[in-house]
């Protein structure tokens, strides 16, 4: 295999890093194709574990400097993983964090990991939206992605068709309650957050039920890893 900069059209991807690699090896050892390494990596613990774990299932390694640079941008990423693209389907009986336009690798990815901190592992991301596998969304996830149930949609009513019946709690500024005035029901539960900039839009802003998590003036709006993780606490805990 050809160890090109990553591709979003390509068959498969990069999970750069020793915790990423370990956590697709765990997790989706399936998917996982090879493991590529730097020879002064070996002397890492991380590292070595890996290489034991690859040879004992069968996984082929190869030391690939260049590559490793290539996909990580950095000199001292020791190691990566190789693995297929797969697609995944959201359970209806499950709870579901729904990201409607999310654009920032960094924020995706801690997003993701953060909805698995709150025992939420399915998420469904509305079109247009970051690529949940480039590098970078792997990297900030901390490979937590290989152990989520990401689904994209083309628009919010393709969603709801494939959810099912739920409850939904559209997160915005106006037009909305505190969220902790807000009790949920019986049925599962869909947190909807909009945009990095410009939050949620058109008829969703009408959807009931609105909610707001009340900050000072000082800001205009949270940063919306923070939001979504104080979402999830609310409403999880």
């Amino acid at each position: 295999m050809k160890h090109k900069p990553y591709d979003k059209n390509a068959e498969y991807g990069y999970a750069p890093g020793v915790f990423p690699s370990m956590e697709l090896l765990s997790a989706r050892p399936e998917a996982m194709l090879e493991l590529l390494y730097r020879q002064e990596g070996l002397r890492n613990e991380g590292v070595a574990a890996l290489m034991e774990a690859c040879v004992a299932r069968g996984i082929p390694a190869q030391e690939a400097p260049r590559a490793l640079e290539r996909i990580a941008g950095k000199e001292n990423c020791y190691a990566a993983a190789v693995f297929e693209k797969y697609a995944c389907t959201l359970r209806p009986e499950r709870d579901h964090l729904v990201l409607c336009g999310v654009s920032d690798m960094g924020n995706f990815g801690t997003i993701v990991r953060t909805a698995l901190g709150f025992g939420v592992e399915d998420i469904a991301v509305i079109r247009p939206a970051a690529d949940v596998f480039d590098p970078r969304v792997v990297r900030a996830s901390m490979g937590a992605l290989f152990r989520a149930n990401v689904a994209y949609f083309d628009d919010f009513a393709h969603y709801e068709t494939a959810a099912g019946r739920r409850e939904s709690f559209f997160f915005r500024l106006q037009n909305a309650v505190p969220i902790g005035s807000v009790r949920r029901g019986g049925e599962p539960l869909s947190l909807v957050f909009g945009n990095e900039s410009s939050g949620l839009t058109g008829e969703l802003l009408t959807r009931e039920t609105g909610v707001v998590i009340p900050h000072g003036g000082a800001i205009d709006s949270l940063n919306l890893s923070v939001a979504v993780g104080i979402g999830l606490y609310t409403c999880k805990s």
